[in-house]
């Protein structure tokens, strides 16, 4: 048995996460960031995210409407998706000056527009180098992600799934460092809530020391935020949870079956996945076969407001196969079937299949 407040916050976390869908640029301006992986099993995370709260979405609905969107793709406490809002917090970045090799491709894409990864390396060669994940990458796809990332170039588009770069988009006046460190906090509280404070400390500490130097400590900040109102503190079973300012009213989770991708806000913090639901989900995609407990890419079954299971789906030959399992016993109430069932139905209109 949970305790009714963490009952209250687990509710919160699905009721605000799990809006009514709406359309794609309302979606993604109401949560701010969107995590993008490429993986697809059966589609990659940004699109099983989206296809619960966009209404009508199909697999491949964000790329292909990427360049008429007012969107951007950049790092939040992840790679993704974000609202143009949430963009312009995230610069200007404080970081280092750029090297010959960078200052030289900057021109080239300033003079070039719209540019093709392959077309610098024709120009500046195919030399590699180890990345910062300790992969083996391109210099100039290097030095490409590097401009993106401080923001003097942006994804406009993908081309079988390679990134093509162009000059940023004319900014206004960037807002003060203060207003975008409480902003981007507030940003990762909006798309994460409830948040255990530990695991906002964990977000916001590398931020304060890497782009906001002389703001003090995570802690003192949040303290600070809280202190004034502009975040609110719960506690639950012994753990701190962060939550907007603005109290939403308690609402019942429909009794409805979704499954949720590896990546998606209301399974993304483990450790608030744990308290919440009494058991450890793990993304598997990366563990030897042999030693998956659950599949290759479960995705967390969501019941109500209560993660029960899971379920591992693939698509072939235009017919799509479901496999789900249980942390203990497969519900017993008799809607289940007929909403598992229902689950299955969208998820193929999703990946438009029959």
């Amino acid at each position: 048995m949970i305790t009714e407040s963490l009952r209250r916050l687990r509710g919160y976390a699905v009721a605000g996460s799990l809006f009514e869908p709406a359309a794609l640029q309302a979606a993604i301006d109401r949560l701010g960031f969107v995590q993008a992986d490429p993986i697809r099993s059966p589609a990659r995370a940004q699109d099983l995210i989206l296809r619960h709260r966009v209404k009508g979405y199909r697999a491949g609905n964000l790329e292909r409407q990427y360049p008429r969107l007012d969107i951007e793709e950049d790092y939040l406490y992840a790679y993704g998706f974000v609202s143009r809002r949430t963009w312009r917090l995230l610069h200007p970045r404080r970081t280092s000056k750029l090297n010959a090799l960078e200052e030289k491709i900057l021109k080239a894409v300033l003079e070039g527009g719209e540019t093709h990864p392959a077309r610098l390396e024709e120009h500046f060669g195919r030399k590699r180098m180890i990345n910062a994940w300790g992969g083996n990458s391109k210099t100039t796809t290097y030095a490409l992600d590097n401009l993106h990332y401080r923001g003097f170039l942006r994804i406009v588009r993908r081309e079988n799934g390679i990134r093509l770069y162009a000059p940023a988009r004319p900014q206004a006046e960037p807002l003060p460092s203060a207003e975008r460190l409480k902003g981007r906090i507030l940003a990762l509280v909006n798309i994460l809530a409830p948040v255990p404070e530990k695991t906002l400390h964990t977000l916001t500490a590398p931020l304060l020391r890497r782009h906001f130097p002389g703001f003090g400590a995570a802690r003192t900040v949040l303290s600070d935020m809280v202190r004034a109102g502009e975040l609110r503190k719960e506690t639950a079973e012994g753990l701190d949870y962060i939550l907007p300012a603005v109290k939403m009213p308690a609402a019942e989770a429909p009794p409805r079956v979704r499954f949720l991708a590896p990546f998606d806000p209301l399974v993304w913090d483990r450790r608030r996945f744990e308290h919440f639901w009494k058991w450890p989900y793990r993304f598997e995609a990366y563990t030897p076969p042999a030693k998956r407990l659950r599949g290759y890419y479960a995705m967390p079954l969501l019941w109500g407001d209560d993660v029960i299971g899971w379920a591992n789906a693939s698509a072939a030959g235009g017919k799509l196969r479901v496999e789900t399992g249980f942390v203990a016993k497969r519900p017993s109430e008799k809607n289940f079937k007929s909403e598992l069932e229902a689950e299955i139905e969208s998820l193929k209109e999703f990946l438009m299949i029959g």
